[in-house]
């Protein structure tokens, strides 16, 4: 199947065809039909498959159909979880729309928002936002969604999970109960088909996958290793593999940085990536690594969602995600569009029932090894006695030092507050 056999118009193909691409993937073959027939879509899609174009082209091409009002309303809202995923989609729109008369724009949190602010006053017709920067601006009075046309819900699920789903309801109250709604999600849980019959009318449902599978061209491996020995043989892959460009995964915004810290000493350079790093922090780390300047991005779940890292080659689980889903969606950053990629996963003994919740959510099981000389000793009691014994430690510290480490915790306790009643204006 071709792209002009979905139906596109001229303008469209050739935006196409400026960037290469010839032939439709899954999901868009699968959505675009049904898209420019004007229907509500509910679709299924992991990253790298495609899905932003999936959506993009028919949005445009039914935009197209009617000429630019003078002011230029909002016709069309694209919501994303993150910043990086926005950019993205704002910039495909562009590339997309390069041959037509459209304009659009993006706007999220962490910068400044008075640049934003005056490209609203010139008029868009779309706009891709996060709902945090959507919400404050729209309080403020900067902008309507009152004209929309199109409403896209991308990477649904990761929105709930970030705890959007208040947001996205009061978005839909503002937007015109007439109006094509999309929404694309990795997984169909309960939440999202829940979510789904409260915004779609009548919903075509397109799969480009099945539910909750991994890409066919990714190489899995789970390598069982001591919890202490995991930045060593993480160093070891790296350097005698010489590679030079691996995303790796870590629980917290904490450890991510403690790896890249050793990395650097290592000699291997990287950067951490998490939601406590600026917004131009973000951004120069993951153009470094694009360059090759960097060749680790250490990254926490919630930031790396959106990344657009093409021919990605290897992703490394530091830590097991305590979450099944999300070791999908880490997996998926490599082996895209139709590339191969390698998974590794570092697992400790205190990890295995992650790699059981895993294995029964894939309904496989993950191919399992031991490097030389990397050989797991420790044992569950050991940890146990270890934990116990960090934490006797540290009562027998003296009461001075105790209070200084007390009102140091507190301290950070009241930043994490205030930084968890801001992560939603912020995003």
């Amino acid at each position: 199947m071709s792209f002009q056999s979905l139906g596109l118009s001229d303008a469209l193909l050739k935006a196409v065809s400026k960037k290469g691409y010839t032939t439709p993937s899954p999901i868009q073959e699968k959505a675009i039909p049904p898209i420019l027939e004007g229907k509500d879509v509910l679709a299924s899609a992991q990253t790298g498959t495609g899905k932003t174009a999936g959506f993009t082209l028919p949005m445009l091409q039914l935009l197209a159909k009617t000429p630019p009002q003078r002011r230029r309303p909002i016709r069309a809202l694209v919501l994303t979880p993150t910043r990086e995923l926005a950019a993205q989609v704002f910039d495909n729109v562009k590339e997309y729309s390069v041959f037509l008369d459209m304009k659009s724009t993006v706007i999220f949190g962490g910068v400044n928002q008075n640049p934003q602010v005056r490209t609203l006053r010139q008029g868009v017709d779309i706009l891709i936002a996060t709902p945090g920067r959507l919400l404050d601006l729209l309080n403020q009075g900067e902008l309507s969604l009152s004209k929309v046309e199109f409403l896209v819900l991308d990477e649904a699920d990761r929105m709930l999970d970030m705890g959007f789903v208040r947001d996205i309801k009061k978005v839909i109250s503002l937007v015109p109960k007439k109006r094509q709604t999309l929404l694309f999600s990795a997984t169909f849980s309960k939440d999202i088909k829940a979510l789904a019959s409260s915004m779609l009318n009548n919903p075509i449902l397109v799969e480009a996958t099945p539910e909750n599978t991994t890409a066919e061209k990714v190489d899995q491996t789970t390598y069982r290793v001591d919890k202490s020995k995991k930045t060593e043989l993480i160093t070891k892959f790296i350097e005698e593999g010489n590679w030079n460009q691996v995303l790796v995964f870590t629980r917290t915004k904490h450890g991510a940085n403690r790896l890249s810290q050793k990395l650097d000493k290592a000699g291997i350079t990287s950067a951490a990536i998490h939601g406590n790093k600026t917004q131009n922090a973000r951004t120069k780390a993951l153009a470094g690594f694009k360059k090759g300047s960097i060749r680790v991005l250490v990254a926490t779940d919630i930031a790396a969602r959106g990344l657009d890292i093409p021919l990605l080659p290897h992703v490394i689980n530091y830590e097991l995600p305590n979450v099944p889903e999300d070791y999908v969606h880490r997996i998926g950053r490599t082996g895209r569009a139709g590339a191969s990629g390698e998974a590794i996963s570092l697992v400790g003994v205190d990890e295995m029932e992650y790699v059981r919740g895993i294995e029964k959510l894939l309904g496989e099981r993950l191919p399992s090894s031991v490097v030389p000389g990397f050989e797991p000793t420790d044992t569950i009691e050991e940890l146990k006695a270890q934990a116990a014994e960090n934490k006797a430690n540290h009562r027998r510290q003296p009461r001075s030092s105790r209070q200084g480490q007390g009102a140091s915790k507190g301290a950070s306790s009241s930043r994490s507050k205030n930084n968890q009643s801001r992560h939603r204006r912020k995003s």
